[in-house]
């Protein structure tokens, strides 16, 4: 059978494309190798941007979860000594990967996708029509669009060609603290970060990057930085840590050989300005779209490439931009640091301005 569009990989840019293009009634397969619910490495965090989306994208049986999803109107920073205030305005919503994962997957399957877990990909050949071969079945599309992660062996090449040569790896859990503030809490330290915030039921997540020689674990990186390690003092684990490295950064790719990437595929954003989850989503419904008038017969595939392309380089690669500035900023010697940050500290307008153009 020929499909209209085959997507793999199953998170937040998968199927947001799946639910985008089947409800412009496309023929979709969604093909993940995972299987959902599951924990993933993630700060857990949805800006305002992309809330309006989520709703549209959930089906009514899961629109609880954004109306239920704990709001973010603020940021604080912890570094050197000084904290950095921003506000997030309008507000941000707090979402767990192991629920929002799910409801996006059975939100696709109720639009009418055939959505499969526990399959792999091993190869894709052509450039449309596409050729999809997994450990039992082969495959075809009109249309490709790649949302398997940075570290699908489909994207492996390109990975590594952004390796450091220093490792960092991310790591996250979930943890019990009763009272919690509705602020995303960064706490930078030499050789990372990790960001605190509220999930709701008197829990946080807690996600870091950090240098392998600094940390393996978050009890390790929580030591790191004096107040979160008093924070955290009184914390009860109630999930299974998760972990992913190395992680790397590299310039965002929004097509290779005619196949639309989209979420970490295509780049991988810096994780401090936590809008990973966002860029996943609306680069996933930017695929769709792009894809639509070629779907319809009104245009061909290097046109809606091309168009997809244009439009990610428009609307998405500037949040790649100067969220890499900003890290660059963030890991200067302290020397060099001491009179940005008491700027910034003084500066409150500034400070928000550059939370609103990691958005």
């Amino acid at each position: 059978m020929l499909h209209d569009l085959i997507i793999i990989g199953g998170g937040p840019a998968g199927t947001s494309a799946a639910i985008s293009a089947a409800r412009r009634g496309a023929s979709v397969l969604l093909l993940e190798r995972g299987r959902f619910p599951r924990h993933k490495v993630c700060g857990e965090f949805v800006s305002a941007e992309s809330l309006n989306l989520l709703k549209d994208l959930l089906d009514l049986q899961h629109a609880t979860l954004l109306r239920d999803a704990v709001r973010i109107p603020r940021t604080r920073l912890f570094l050197d000594g000084r904290t950095l205030h921003a506000t997030v305005d309008p507000p941000a919503a707090s979402i767990a990967r192991f629920d929002l994962d799910a409801a996006l997957w059975h939100s696709a399957e109720s639009a009418g996708v055939d959505a499969r877990q526990q399959v792999t990909v091993q190869s894709v050949s052509g450039s449309g029509p596409f050729r999809i071969v997994t450990a039992s079945e082969e495959f075809e599309a009109r249309a490709l669009v790649n949302a398997s992660g940075r570290w699908s062996n489909l994207n492996l090449a390109a990975a590594q060609s952004g390796i450091q040569p220093e490792k960092w790896l991310g790591a996250k859990a979930h943890f019990a603290e009763p009272t919690s503030d509705p602020s995303v809490d960064l706490y930078f330290f030499e050789g990372g970060y990790c960001g605190v915030q509220p999930i709701g039921t008197g829990r946080v997540n807690a996600s870091a990057m950090v240098r392998a020689d600094v940390a393996s674990s978050l009890p390790e990186v929580f030591a790191q930085h004096p107040a979160l390690r008093e924070r955290s003092r009184n914390w009860t684990l109630v999930s299974d840590p998760v972990s992913t490295s190395p992680l790397i950064f590299r310039n965002p790719q929004p097509e290779r050989n005619a196949v639309l990437m989209a979420g970490d595929a295509a780049g991988f954003v810096d994780p401090f300005v936590g809008d990973g989850i966002s860029l996943a989503l609306r680069s996933g419904s930017l695929a769709a779209r792009s894809l639509g008038s070629f779907l319809s017969g009104e245009a061909s595939l290097p046109d809606a490439v091309r168009r997809y392309t244009l439009a990610y380089k428009g609307s998405l690669l500037p949040v790649f931009r100067i969220s890499s500035k900003i890290r660059r900023m963030l890991v200067l010697p302290r020397y060099v640091r001491k009179p940005v940050l008491s700027f910034l500290e003084s500066s409150p307008a500034i400070t928000n301005y550059l939370v609103r153009k990691t958005r």
